[in-house]
């Protein structure tokens, strides 16, 4: 089921307002791709870039082309993993922030 125009401006607007909604919205996206669930976390991260940095500021953060990186975190993008971790690095810088992997049991 699609996403609702409502819903997206719902979610942009709380990530403009709120840097802890943007924190979690990202580690979210990156916690299930450790998970092994890539379509949930290309959603995430794409809700996220959506909300926050856009993908034409991500493209220049990045050199690559916005079109190439929408793709990237669509339904049938399958990214390699060198261009989604250059993703989530310049994200982190962004933002402002440094996730971090914790183990647990």
């Amino acid at each position: 089921m699609p996403l609702t125009r409502e819903f997206k401006e719902t979610v942009q607007t709380r990530a403009e307002r709120d840097p802890d909604f943007r924190e979690e919205l990202l580690k979210e996206g990156v916690e299930c791709l450790l998970a092994g669930n890539l379509d949930a976390g290309k959603i995430v991260l794409r809700d996220y870039i959506n909300a926050t940095v856009g993908f034409e500021e991500l493209g220049s953060l990045t050199g690559k082309s916005p079109k190439s990186l929408m793709r990237m975190f669509g339904p049938s993008g399958n990214p390699q993993a060198r261009n989604l971790l250059e993703v989530i690095s310049r994200i982190q810088q962004h933002e402002g922030v440094q996730l971090e992997v914790n183990a647990v049991r």
